[in-house]
C-alpha cells in the first residue's frame, strides 16, 4: 500500500491532468446527448409511429462495442480522426438511449387527467409541455441523465486508445507495463468520479420529486460537485502552466510545430519521446500524441493529424503494404521506403540501429526444465500447451497462420486471442505456455521469460525507423540524421526495462539516453 501512496505523491500532477481530460470528455459528450436526446424524446411523445424506429436505433448504438464504435468513427470526415472529438461523439451516441427513453417514459407516464385539466384551462401544447409535463417528468428525465453520465465515465476510459486522454491512459499503460499502481490509480479515480457524479445527480433528482422540492439540497449538490470539479481542473491547469513557464524558451508562434505520435506500447513511447526532446532542443514546438491504439498512428499521418511516429519495417511491409513476408532487411527497407513514398507521400528515416522482431516466449523455468533453445525444439512438447497471442499477431500475414504452418505446431486447444499486454501476465502466471511478444521488451527480463530462437528464419526483419509526412522532412532531417543507427538492441532493451521493470518515466529515460550521446 505504501508503494501506491508513493506513486500518487510522485504522479499526482499527471493524474489531475488526466482526470481533467476525463471530466471534459464526459461533460461535453453528456451535454451533447442531452441537447439531442431531450428534443428527440419530446418529439417521440408527439409522434408514436417514430418511437419504435428511433428507440431501436438508439438501442443498437448501445450494443456496439465501444472500441469498435471509435474505430468506425475515425475515418468519417469532420466528426472522426484521433483525439477527443471522436471520443465525445462516440460517448454522446452511447448516452442518447437513457436520455431519450427516460424523456419518453417520464412524459408519457404523467396521469392523462392532469393533461386534460391543463387543456381545459386553455393552455397551449407548448405551455403544457413547459409548465406541466417537463416539471412532472423531471425526476425520470434526470434519472436517464444520471445513467448516461455514469455510463460515459466508464466508457470514457476506452477513449485513451484513440488519443483522447483521460484516466484510461493510466489503465492501458498499467496493462502494458505490468504496473498495478497505474491500474489502481486509473480505475480508482474513474470509480470515484462516477460515484461523485451519481451522488450529485441523485441529490438533484430527489429535490425534484413532487412534494419534496428541496432547493437547498439541489443547490448543495450542484455547488459541491462544481467545487470538486473546479478544484481538479484548476489544480491541473496550474500544474500545466508552471510546466509551460519552466520549459518556455521562444514564443510558440515563433517556432515550427511538429505532432509526434506513438503506438500504445512502451518502446514506441520511448522512441517518440527521444524524437520529441531532440526536436525541442532545436527550438521546434512539439505536440505529443502518444499511445495511439491499433493502426491509428498510420491513419493519423494520412489525415495530417500526426506528422511523425516510430514504426518497424516488417510491420509496414506486411501489415500496411500487405506484402508477403521477406527476410532480407535491406530489401524490405528499400521496398518499404519506395512504396511509402509512392502510395502515401510518406518518408522513412534511416534505420535507428536495432530490430524489434517477434519474440516467441516461454517461461524461464519451462525453458530450463526442458532445455529449450529454439522454436523447433518446443514443437515436440507443445501439443497440450495453451498458446495465447495478441490480436495483431493472429491477423497479420506474418503472424500465427504462417508461423504455425512453418513450424508444424498442432495445439490441442485453440490459441487464446487477447490483448498483447495481458499475454505477458498470463504467461507469467501459468495461464498460458507460449506467447508472441517483442524481442526488445523489458518485461522479458523482468518476468523471467525466455525467447526461443527463430531457427527457421520465418519472421521478416523489423528494423526500427520513423515514418513522417514528406512535407515535414525539412524540419526533421537533422534529427533523423543524428538518430541514424544510433540505438543498439541492448540499449533499447535496457530502456524498455527501465520503464516496464523499474517503473521509470519514458520522458526521463529518453532524456538520460540523449544526455549520454556524444
Amino acid at each position: 500500500m505504501q508503494a501506491f501512496f508513493d506513486f500518487l505523491a510522485a504522479n499526482w500532477r499527471e493524474l489531475l491532468v488526466l482526470t481533467r481530460e476525463h471530466i471534459f470528455i464526459v461533460l461535453l459528450s453528456t451535454g451533447l446527448a442531452i441537447l439531442i436526446g431531450l428534443p428527440v424524446g419530446i418529439l417521440l411523445t408527439r409522434s408514436k409511429p417514430l418511437q419504435g424506429p428511433v428507440l431501436g436505433l438508439a438501442n443498437i448504438m448501445q450494443t456496439v462495442p465501444s472500441l469498435a464504435l471509435f474505430g468506425l468513427l475515425i475515418p468519417i470526415p469532420l466528426i472522426g480522426g484521433i483525439g477527443a472529438r471522436t471520443a465525445i461523439i462516440a460517448l454522446a451516441l452511447y448516452a442518447l438511449l437513457p436520455v431519450i427513453r427516460n424523456t419518453v417514459t417520464g412524459i408519457l407516464g404523467i396521469d392523462p387527467k392532469i393533461r386534460e385539466a391543463a387543456t381545459a384551462m386553455g393552455m397551449t401544447d407548448r405551455q403544457i409541455l413547459r409548465m406541466v409535463e417537463l416539471p412532472l417528468a423531471a425526476p425520470v428525465i434526470l434519472t436517464g441523465i444520471r445513467v448516461a453520465v455514469v455510463i460515459s465515465v466508464g466508457v470514457a476510459t476506452v477513449a485513451a486508445a484513440v488519443g483522447a486522454g483521460g484516466l484510461g491512459t493510466y489503465i492501458f499503460r498499467g496493462l502494458r507495463q505490468n504496473d498495478n499502481n497505474l491500474l489502481i490509480a486509473g480505475a480508482l479515480a474513474s470509480a470515484v468520479l462516477a460515484l461523485l457524479c451519481d451522488f450529485a445527480l441523485g441529490q438533484i433528482e430527489k429535490s425534484y420529486k413532487i412534494g419534496e422540492r428541496k432547493t437547498e439540497r439541489r443547490a448543495f449538490a450542484i455547488a459541491g460537485a462544481a467545487a470538486v470539479f473546479a478544484a481538479i481542473v484548476g489544480a491541473s491547469y496550474i500544474s500545466d502552466f508552471r510546466s509551460e513557464i519552466s520549459n518556455a524558451g521562444t514564443l510558440p508562434g515563433e517556432r515550427q510545430r511538429i505532432v509526434v505520435g506513438s503506438k500504445d506500447f512502451t518502446e514506441s513511447v520511448i522512441l517518440a519521446e527521444i524524437l520529441a526532446q531532440m526536436l525541442e532542443k532545436q527550438g521546434v514546438e512539439v505536440v505529443r500524441q502518444f499511445e495511439l491504439g491499433g493502426n491509428l498512428a498510420h491513419e493519423g499521418l494520412l489525415s495530417s493529424e500526426v506528422d511523425v511516429y516510430p514504426e518497424y519495417t516488417g510491420t509496414a511491409y506486411t501489415a500496411i503494404l500487405k506484402k508477403a513476408p521477406k527476410t532480407d532487411p535491406q530489401a524490405v527497407y528499400a521496398e518499404t521506403k519506395a512504396e511509402y513514398d509512392n502510395q502515401f507521400n510518406l518518408t522513412l528515416s534511416p534505420p535507428l540501429g536495432f530490430a524489434n522482431d517477434f519474440a516467441i516466449l516461454v517461461r524461464g523455468d519451462a525453458a530450463r526444465k526442458n532445455n529449450l533453445k529454439t522454436i523447433s525444439e518446443a514443437v515436440a512438447i507443445s501439443r497440450n500447451w495453451q498458446a495465447g497471442f495478441g490480436q495483431d499477431f493472429m491477423s497479420r500475414a506474418d503472424g500465427y497462420p504462417g508461423f504455425s504452418k512453418a513450424y508444424g505446431f498442432n495445439f490441442a486447444r485453440q490459441p487464446r486471442e487477447m490483448d498483447l499486454s495481458l499475454t505477458y501476465r498470463a504467461l507469467q502466471s501459468g495461464e498460458l505456455d507460449l506467447i508472441a511478444g517483442n524481442s526488445t521488451d523489458g518485461l522479458i527480463a523482468a518476468l523471467d521469460l525466455f525467447q526461443l530462437e527463430d531457427d527457421r528464419r520465418y519472421f521478416p526483419p523489423y528494423q526500427a525507423v520513423f515514418v513522417a509526412r514528406s512535407e515535414k522532412i525539412t524540419v526533421l532531417y537533422e534529427v533523423f540524421r543524428n538518430l541514424d543507427t544510433s540505438i543498439s538492441t541492448d540499449e533499447m532493451r535496457k530502456m524498455n526495462l527501465q520503464v516496464d521493470g523499474e517503473k521509470r518515466s519514458p520522458k526521463v529515460v529518453a532524456q538520460e539516453w540523449i544526455s549520454r550521446r556524444p
